[in-house]
């Protein structure tokens, strides 16, 4: 019975169609088929009953499908014990946020395929939280406070964030000076989150209005570079418009607390040793100190 078989079944059984599948793997969806083919021949059974809106699993296909994801994490598991060190061989996916992942992340993820030039590294940017088990990926990078979950979390380094308006939007509004008054201004959010600022040792918790909404930290910088409120939002991403006064800190009494950036992966007793090692590249990265050249 052939391991890439097995994988490509869990595979499409995770993600619910051969097209996903597909796309997860990274080969066309004639080899998947393939795949699933002789897997069925050979075990005797049909494991996947095909539909116009996918593949489902049969009977037998549930019941195998546990025995086959045990095989898959046995097998990966002995491949990355008999590797030599420093040797990392597969396929790493990674769910990584569009606000400013792409500058602040990508060449760090970039850095680690060339220390591994046998490592396949496949990577999303998205602002939406993914399912990281339903839509296979390894990890995911994340930013903020982490909400309670099943998921395991490792911090890789401090996240600072202010609260921020344009000039124009302070001379027409006045600029807050309390929690009391910033509910009263209009801010800009990605949706109906709650802020959290510092009243010296004191965390307090703000619900702000706004009628401007974004799930991109890009798409909501722009709106208050264009003065339409206030936004919270991190520095790595706005430090050229303070520094350029196109956008000015508000609120400097009250700051929010550090947030942090972490790496996100499923449950499970040991992390998989490409995930270990992109941790510990992110955090030679991403912690406060001289960074290597």
């Amino acid at each position: 019975m052939d391991i890439e078989e097995i994988r490509t079944f869990v595979e499409v059984a995770d993600a619910g169609g051969i097209s996903s599948a597909a796309a997860r793997l990274g080969v066309a969806k004639s080899i998947v088929s393939r795949r699933l083919l002789r897997l069925e021949a050979e075990l005797g059974v049909q494991l996947l009953a095909r539909t116009t809106r996918g593949a489902a699993l049969t009977e037998a296909g549930v019941t195998f499908r546990d025995y086959a994801a045990r095989v898959r994490a046995e097998i990966d598991a002995a491949r990355e014990a008999i590797l030599p060190a420093g040797d990392l061989r597969g396929r790493l996916r990674v769910a990584v946020p569009l606000s400013f992942g792409p500058t602040h992340f990508a060449p760090i993820l970039a850095e680690m395929a060339r220390r591994h030039p046998h490592l396949q590294i496949q990577t999303c940017y998205s602002d939406r939280f993914v399912d990281l088990v339903a839509d296979g990926y390894d990890c995911a990078i994340r930013i903020g406070y982490l909400q309670d979950s099943n998921l395991i979390a490792r911090r890789i380094g401090p996240i600072h964030g202010k609260l921020l308006a344009s000039p124009d939007y302070i001379k027409t509004n006045g600029s807050p000076e309390s929690p009391e008054e910033l509910v009263a201004h209009e801010a800009l959010m990605q949706g109906t989150e709650a802020w959290q600022l510092m009243d010296g040792d004191k965390i307090i918790t703000v619900r702000p209005q706004g009628r401007f909404k974004a799930d991109n930290g890009t798409a909501l910088l722009a709106a208050a570079t264009a003065g339409l409120g206030i936004a919270y939002l991190p520095d790595r991403l706005t430090h050229e418009h303070v520094a350029s006064g196109a956008l000015v800190p508000v609120m400097t009494r009250y700051p929010p607390p550090p947030a942090g950036a972490y790496v996100i992966r499923p449950p499970g007793q040991h992390p998989a040793r490409k995930i270990r090692v992109l941790t510990e590249l992110l955090i030679e990265y991403c912690e406060p100190g001289p960074h290597p050249a």
